[in-house]
């Protein structure tokens, strides 16, 4: 049946719409919102937003983001039954990345759950956001509490400047280390502080409501150390630092075992179980592995391989590509693939099978630009 008569949901715009066209943004239609992908102008371009946040700092906005909280008697414990991390020990202001799994151990989506102290909070991919409403409402009690905060924002300011720049305007937020956040005020407005990011790089994400999210962003780029960056160098970038994205290298056909995300599985609640898909992760485990494994590989030349791209041992079909472009840190192509386990080891040569051309491929250990998060003590 065809579904031409089907109603499609609108596109929604971002409450800093209007801020990205201002400062010359191309917008693109991605997860239902029009996203800014790039920048035109002296400073505009994937490569050079990309280059700026290594080495400087830029703004996103990834208020697509779905903001989430979950409030009641009980919650962590009912929460713990659909995640596999330890959420209840997680002290207030922690954060813990985890992941949303069915039975089967198959990946619903990935997120960071938060201890605000009044709740936990959840931020989960824009794309899958309706789905986890969903699936959180369909499995939770009606004793617990499920709120979407609709109406706030999300910024990111990522890169090595990212502290000075935001502790110039809100005091204290350098104190923060990576993977805790805190309550703070811009502007009159209270905002939601976290240092964390999807870029690699040291930085924080801003939970601020939609009618302060102005004046922050022109605050924060009135700053000659920031300049706005979209969609484009944001995907290099989480490229560069081998972070999977949800739809493309994270799906409901990978797991944590073959997706390398074994540390989201906690030694005490891989003995203790409880929650949903731990037995198909647990037989994984104890399997030793997966038939196929998430793995980093560098191209030599300078073409790319794009999602979908199939890799070869010889003439015998081992793997997809499942991100893929140009490292402009590295000045080569990168893409991450799952390949069979037998041909996942580092220094593996392998073809990429490219437009009918096979490009010479290497695998390499994750992440291909190292981390520089801001680690307490560190």
């Amino acid at each position: 049946m065809s579904d031409e008569n089907e109603e499609q949901p609108p596109i929604q715009t971002l409450p800093l719409d209007a801020w990205h066209r201002r400062h010359g943004a191309r917008m693109v239609e991605f997860a239902g919102y029009r996203m800014p992908i790039q920048y035109t102008g002296e400073h505009g371009g994937i490569v050079a937003e990309h280059d700026w946040t290594r080495n400087a700092a830029s703004l996103f906005d990834v208020s697509h983001m779905g903001q989430l909280s979950i409030s009641g008697a009980n919650a962590a414990t009912e929460l713990e039954k659909l995640l596999p991390g330890a959420i209840a020990s997680l002290k207030e202001g922690r954060m813990r990345y985890s992941l949303l799994l069915d039975e089967d151990g198959g990946i619903l989506d990935d997120l960071i759950v938060t201890n605000t102290g009044p709740n936990l909070a959840m931020v989960v991919n824009g794309a899958c956001k309706w789905d986890d409403i969903a699936h959180l409402r369909e499995h939770l009690p009606d004793s617990i509490t499920l709120t979407h905060y609709d109406d706030q924002a999300l910024l990111a300011l990522q890169g090595p400047k990212a502290a000075e720049v935001l502790g110039s305007i809100i005091p204290g937020v350098a104190d923060l280390s990576f993977m805790t956040g805190g309550s703070f005020e811009f502007d009159g407005t209270p905002i939601w502080v976290a240092r964390a990011g999807y870029t690699g790089e040291d930085g924080f994400e801003i939970s601020i409501h939609e009618s302060g999210v102005s004046a922050l962003a022109d605050a924060l780029v009135a700053d000659e150390r920031v300049h706005p960056a979209g969609l484009g160098a944001r995907d290099s970038l989480r490229l560069e630092a081998g972070l999977p994205l949800y739809g493309h290298d994270l799906t409901t056909d990978t797991n944590p075992v073959n997706a390398g995300l074994g540390f989201a599985l906690s030694k005490k609640r891989r003995e203790e179980g409880g929650y949903l898909g731990h037995a198909a992760c647990i037989a994984r485990l104890e399997d030793g592995g997966c038939a196929d494994t998430r793995v980093g590989l560098v191209l030599e030349g300078r073409q790319p391989a794009r999602e979908g791209a199939k890799i070869y041992s010889g003439d015998k079909l081992v793997g997809k590509v499942t991100s893929g472009g140009h490292s402009p840190t590295l000045g080569h192509p990168v893409a991450m693939g799952y390949v069979d386990t037998r041909h996942a080891p580092d220094g593996t040569q392998l073809t990429i099978d490219v437009r009918g051309k096979r490009l010479p491929t290497r695998v390499v250990p994750l992440p291909f630009v190292p981390h520089k998060y801001h680690r307490k003590g560190a």
